[in-house]
């Protein structure tokens, strides 16, 4: 999933952090068997692999002034 969101960069800038799934107890319960997992905020973009339109409908909803922040769980 990481290398296909860089491809999406030409399009969109944003900032990727990558989570580790199994350091948080409620991430675990949550996401153990959909990773990885892309999210936005609170919203889950997609699982398994990227959903380039979903992704591109997210960030073009993205009302935050700064550079959104994408969480890549693992």
């Amino acid at each position: 999933m990481l290398a296909a969101l860089e491809a999406t960069r030409v399009e969109h800038d944003f900032i990727v952090e990558v989570m580790d799934v199994d350091s948080r107890p409620e991430w675990v319960e949550r996401y153990d068997e959909l990773v990885p997992v892309l999210t936005l905020g609170d919203e889950e973009i997609c699982h398994y692999f990227l959903d380039e339109e979903r992704l591109r409908a997210a960030l073009r909803q993205s009302r935050s002034p700064r550079l959104p922040t994408l969480s890549a769980r693992q």
